[in-house]
């Protein structure tokens, strides 16, 4: 009785469904979060990319992937030093925003001059650090893209509730 409803399924042309964007990488299937988040570290924008795909290649996809309307008043984009490009800067003017792309070490030097200051990128490091917390997200399961990427839009959301709790206390 399983065995006939399970043979449908088994055909290797319905396993080997391609995942959309998801490239081979050393011979598995990987997959990348491409973020925008705020100064507190809200996701704005994800997307989720093949794992072999540079982040500038994606940096125009997640600028118009922002799920809230954006204010009038210019606003600056902090980015690290795979964003100092010439296409990049581009990419980022473009959208309307004003780009600040440090080098590694001027960061250091800025916190050596400076004990007050807060080093702003490595607030996406904190943000995908929250992604990975979501177990079912750690590890990709999920064959279709388009279910993968609501589980990521799902715990963006968690994640966005639980920092706006902060916020009203």
């Amino acid at each position: 009785a399983g065995k006939a409803l399970m043979a449908q399924w088994s055909k290797p042309h319905l396993l080997k469904k391609p995942l959309v964007v998801t490239r081979q990488t050393g011979g598995k299937n990987g997959t990348k979060r491409h973020l925008l988040v705020d100064e507190r570290g809200v996701p704005l924008s994800i997307v989720a990319t093949g794992a072999n795909r540079h982040d500038v290649s994606q940096l125009g996809a997640v600028l118009d992937a922002i799920v809230i309307e954006r204010p009038d008043t210019a606003q600056h984009l902090c980015a690290d030093k795979g964003y100092s490009g010439e296409p990049a800067q581009q990419i980022i003017k473009d959208r309307l925003y004003i780009p600040h792309v440090k080098q590694r070490g001027e960061e250091i030097q800025e916190k050596k001059n400076n004990p007050t200051y807060r080093a702003r990128r490595y607030v996406v490091e904190v943000a995908h650090s929250w992604f990975n917390r979501f177990r079912k997200l750690l590890v990709r399961f999920e064959k279709l893209a388009e279910r993968h990427e609501a589980l990521l839009h799902m715990a963006a959301a968690i994640i966005a509730f639980r920092k706006a709790g902060f916020i009203y206390e």
